[in-house]
């Protein structure tokens, strides 16, 4: 596996216990994952799970026509492959990578075998799936009330906290998919965050100049989302 460049450490690793961690560390690959790389397929037997350290995995819900909307985001604040935890061996929703970025794969099999052996290991991740169902909770609520150059700055901000720099790969396109609205509708409100600052745009590259402006321009979903993550695991004990 290729070594990245710019290490970034998984959150939700590093609040292993050290005990826990030697269950996972033996399996962990590093690798590299490039924009749409496939992380789980629906209705297929999951094979690897990813704790991220870089980068933004899309949660995806494809209906009969073809058509997908997004149901949730990781980043390196988790971990891929939430199914294998709650016994099953593959999941209703396809997961891609949107933003490219950096991973630690372990296999599914080594992944079961650590949980078995650990219940601390069990519960934090429990935890953490508990706060990406609060996730997905919240965005449905999101995509209901808020307009669309909040839900961007929204997205903008999540998308950033995974990143190891301001600037990263991000299409129109993608964000479209992502907000659940046409790409002309996305080219309006990425246009207003950009003349008013806060971001810049060229050629599939944004880079985020104005950080606290972009905070004040999303909606309370952002705060709602980043608090829970950090309220559940703010207790769990980080690797030494």
């Amino acid at each position: 596996m290729a070594k990245f460049a710019t290490p970034r450490r998984n959150h939700l690793l590093d609040r292993l216990a050290p005990d826990d961690f030697a269950l996972l560390r033996p399996h962990l690959q590093e690798m590299k994952l490039d924009y749409l790389d496939a992380l789980a397929d629906p209705g297929r037997p999951i094979e690897y799970v990813y704790f991220p350290l870089s980068g933004v995995a899309s949660l995806a819900k494809t209906m009969d026509n073809g058509a997908a909307a997004e149901v949730g985001t990781t980043g390196n604040e988790g971990f891929v492959g939430m199914p294998l935890l709650l016994d099953t061996d593959a999941g209703s929703t396809g997961v891609h990578m949107q933003v490219p970025g950096h991973a630690l794969r372990m296999s599914a099999r080594a992944f079961r075998n650590g949980v078995t052996q650990s219940a601390t290991l069990r519960r934090l991740l429990n935890r953490f799936v508990y706060a990406n169902y609060h996730q997905t909770c919240q965005l449905v609520a999101c995509n209901r009330f808020h307009d669309v150059e909040q839900r961007c700055a929204r997205w903008l901000l999540m998308a950033h906290d995974r990143m190891p720099r301001d600037d990263f790969l991000l299409t129109h396109e993608v964000l479209s998919i992502m907000l659940g609205v046409r790409r002309s509708s996305v080219t309006v409100a990425a246009g207003r965050l950009s003349e008013a600052g806060l971001i810049e745009y060229h050629r599939g590259h944004v880079t985020v100049t104005d950080r606290e402006g972009l905070e004040r321009r999303s909606c309370e979903c952002y705060w709602s989302i980043r608090h829970e993550y950090e309220r559940l695991l703010a207790s769990e004990r980080a690797i030494a």
